[in-house]
């Protein structure tokens, strides 16, 4: 049993990562994310992210099909939002026995990282 459960964690796992390995299905995902708990309409995902309608429409799909985002019909359109407990089992997942265990010693998360602009007049002025 052990070893099938293994198994299939890393299975799911590889079909998360492996759509979010996609630079469009990856920031649909971020603008979902952002969204929240309420998510986005597809029609506001395409204007926001500059995608023809056919082209959001496969990557949902596939974002759907790898069970890191939930569609719920309104009427006659679709409400996207992250699904945040697979997002977290994902990451839970990936860090799990970080560091031999020693999650104190394990940054598990990002920090956060400076504008670009901001750390590039940072390194001018440093000259």
């Amino acid at each position: 049993m052990f070893y099938y459960s293994r198994n299939m964690e890393i299975l799911n796992a590889s079909r998360s990562l492996a759509a979010l390995g996609h630079a469009s299905r990856l920031a649909i995902f971020r603008q979902l994310v952002e969204a929240g708990h309420g998510g986005r309409m597809a029609g506001e995902l395409a204007q926001a992210l500059s995608m023809p309608g056919a082209t959001l429409s496969f990557h949902l799909k596939e974002l759907v099909a790898a069970g890191l985002i939930l569609g719920e019909a309104r009427g006659r359109y679709v409400n996207y939002r992250a699904d945040f407990s697979a997002m977290n089992e994902l990451i839970a997942f990936l860090t799990r026995n970080c560091c031999a265990g020693d999650a104190q010693g394990c940054g598990t998360a990002a920090p956060a990282r400076p504008p670009r602009r901001a750390a590039a007049a940072k390194a001018r002025s440093q000259r």
